[in-house]
């Protein structure tokens, strides 16, 4: 079975979420990120990205980054205005790509289901970027984005989520990049509903945010070591595997410092043993703790 809560989420006013909604921290380097931020002082990538407030070639993981990251979700709260919701909820998320159409259930997913492996990796982390974002979870005391899993498809998750997108949206806003995004708060009639569809799910996947899961684990064993209290669980939008869609994932090599083609693929290979696994998923979106 797979585990799965309500939570109260910290959300804009629906006025101001297009101005707060930003990119994923990871998939732009800090010129793009203060490119997409500039003249914005809604953004979130002030508060996911903060290094670009500050002068070029900055430490982007220095303590003074963390501090304003801290300063900068204060801010946002009184200017969006950030709203906590009064009751705790599931909601539905519908991203529409183009004629590809795709909806999740955003909620909070088991820690201690992940540290056990029933939900499934498929990627290995890096020390550096866990490091990273565990520090900006402790300085906040919120996880600012969701991790992405998808899991085989259930027509009782199908049944409920066609009832609730029957109502009018929280949010539905278009994108720069001509992707729709629509948020859905589930009413409360409908949780246990949700709660015994996923009972039924044997696992779940992450297809993409390993760092952002692996980080959550990380920052609730800090605050559990700290006797702060377990903060099990991690902020997830599960999407079914029949509706996702698997885009290409590519990267270029401008410089080969000398080498052959060849030498530069043995190398590679040495270096990042071929394993099996899914393709890289397009990933889009983004506080439980």
């Amino acid at each position: 079975m797979s585990a799965i809560y309500t939570f109260k989420a910290l959300r804009p006013a629906p006025k101001a979420a297009a101005a707060v909604a930003s990119v994923p921290y990871d998939v732009v380097n800090t010129e793009e990120a203060r490119a997409l931020a500039d003249g914005n002082p809604l953004s979130f990538l002030r508060v996911s990205r903060p290094e670009i407030e500050l002068p070029a070639g900055s430490d982007a993981h220095a303590d003074a980054v963390y501090d304003l990251a801290t300063r900068n979700f204060a801010r946002l709260k009184e200017l969006a205005p950030l709203v906590v919701e009064e009751t705790a909820s599931f909601y539905v998320y519908r991203l529409h790509m183009g004629a590809h159409v795709q909806s999740g259930v955003a909620a909070c997913f088991s820690i201690d289901e992940y540290d056990r492996g029933l939900i499934k990796k498929h990627e290995k982390t890096r020390p550096d970027k866990e490091d990273d974002r565990t520090r900006h979870m402790l300085a906040i005391g919120a996880q600012t984005g969701p991790v992405f899993l998808t899991y085989r498809a259930s027509k009782s998750v199908d049944q409920v989520v066609g009832r609730i997108v029957e109502t009018a949206p929280l949010f539905d806003l278009t994108a720069p990049d001509g992707v729709r995004h629509e948020v859905w708060q589930a009413p409360s009639i409908e949780n246990q509903a949700i709660v015994d569809a996923f009972a039924a799910i044997d696992a779940l996947y992450i297809a993409d945010g390993h760092h952002r899961a692996a980080s959550a684990a990380r920052t609730r064993r800090s605050l559990a070591a700290k006797g702060s209290g377990e903060h099990d669980r991690v902020l997830a939008v599960a999407f079914p595997d029949n509706q996702m869609q698997v885009l290409p994932y590519h990267r270029t090599v401008r410089d080969l410092a000398g080498r052959s083609a060849r030498q530069f693929l043995d190398e590679l290979r040495q270096q990042f043993p071929v394993t099996e696994g899914p393709a890289k998923p397009r990933r889009k979106g983004e506080a439980c703790m």
